[in-house]
């Protein structure tokens, strides 16, 4: 092999076979090749996806969401190893805001999660947002599939939370954690009502030395929101309990919390469907990402995809019209193939 001469890319049976046995140097090349955007790639992560998928569906999906400075990566690095402790290998998939000026990313998840990042029970995983919706990136769900199948039975996502919709994450978790923060005024202004109708649970985190009866007053005053909000949906009974991240105190019942959720959705059959229906939603978001790809991949849609987009900017049309026009140009495509 010449100096100039790339690695052979092992074979998607090769890249499946070493995830599936927990190497993590496959997982990293296996996240690696479905966030390309590379049309052979992407090929060849399908194939990936399809050779690994009955190994995935077994773990434990956790969202972990809420207001920035809520405490979400303390309260993760140090459940991330209570979950050790009880026995689960913990895989974390912590997405960055990206810049929507420069294109970059803080990915500074690691840092913040240093004792869990250290431990082999363990790996986290910092990706980009992009330019996403819902504060996960475009292959949270592909990753999660490929965690699972490297033997990871607990994946907690941690979202954004910029004040995006965190719908996107509430449909691709078993249980939706909402961690909050005492003493910020009016309690309920802290979160988003929409959040919070998302929310299995709320935990109110930093209830420790001064903030403790602050944290309860909060407690009490989302337990009082959410009962209002709750009367309108039946089935729906989420949890508010107070912990400490730093100190490593409620987190036990958090967990037992979660377990309780997940187990009441087994139980009824619920989970099972939620899965069913989140795989769908899954399907529908990949075909129109890929509907835009193939879209845009040809030449005449590329260059009049530009010259709408300028026009749009420019005031010369609306955006109603220019993507009428866009569509029209897509059908006309379709009849031509």
């Amino acid at each position: 092999m010449t100096a100039t001469t790339k690695p052979k890319a092992p074979s998607v049976e090769d890249l499946a076979a070493k995830l599936i046995s927990g190497d993590r140097i496959a997982l990293a090349r296996a996240i690696t090749l479905i966030e390309s955007v590379k049309p052979e790639d992407q090929l060849r992560a399908q194939d990936l996806l399809e050779a690994i998928l009955p190994k995935t569906g077994k773990a434990l999906r956790i969202g972990i969401s809420g207001v920035p400075g809520a405490g979400k990566s303390t309260l993760i690095d140090q459940f991330g190893l209570n979950l050790i402790e009880a026995g689960y290998k913990v895989a974390v998939l912590a997405v960055d805001p990206t810049s929507s000026r420069s294109g970059g990313s803080i990915l500074g998840d690691k840092t913040r999660m240093g004792r869990l990042a250290s431990e082999t029970d363990a790996y986290i995983r910092p990706s980009p947002a992009g330019d996403s919706l819902g504060g996960v990136t475009k292959t949270t769900r592909e990753t999660i599939a490929l965690v699972e199948a490297a033997g990871f039975d607990a994946v907690l996502v941690e979202t954004v939370g910029v004040g995006q919709s965190e719908t996107t994450v509430s449909k691709m978790v078993d249980v939706f954690v909402v961690v909050a923060i005492p003493g910020a005024g009016d309690e309920l202004q802290g979160i988003k009502r929409g959040l919070l109708e998302l929310a299995d649970i709320i935990a109110v985190n930093k209830a420790d030395g001064d903030n403790v009866d602050r944290a309860e007053r909060a407690a009490s005053e989302y337990r009082a929101g959410l009962h209002i909000l709750a009367a309108g949906n039946p089935g729906w009974e989420p949890s508010v309990l107070t912990v400490s991240a730093m100190q490593n105190k409620g987190l036990d019942t958090l967990l037992e919390k979660i377990k309780e959720r997940q187990e009441k959705l087994k139980q009824s059959g619920a989970l099972a469907a939620r899965r069913g229906d989140q795989a769908v939603v899954w399907m529908r978001e990949l075909f129109e990402q890929r509907l835009l790809a193939a879209f845009k991949g040809g030449r005449k849609a590329a260059r009049h995809w530009a010259e709408m987009e300028d026009k749009v900017r420019d005031g010369e049309i609306s955006a109603v019209s220019a993507a009428a026009e866009l569509g029209r140009l897509a059908k006309i495509g379709q009849s031509e193939g």
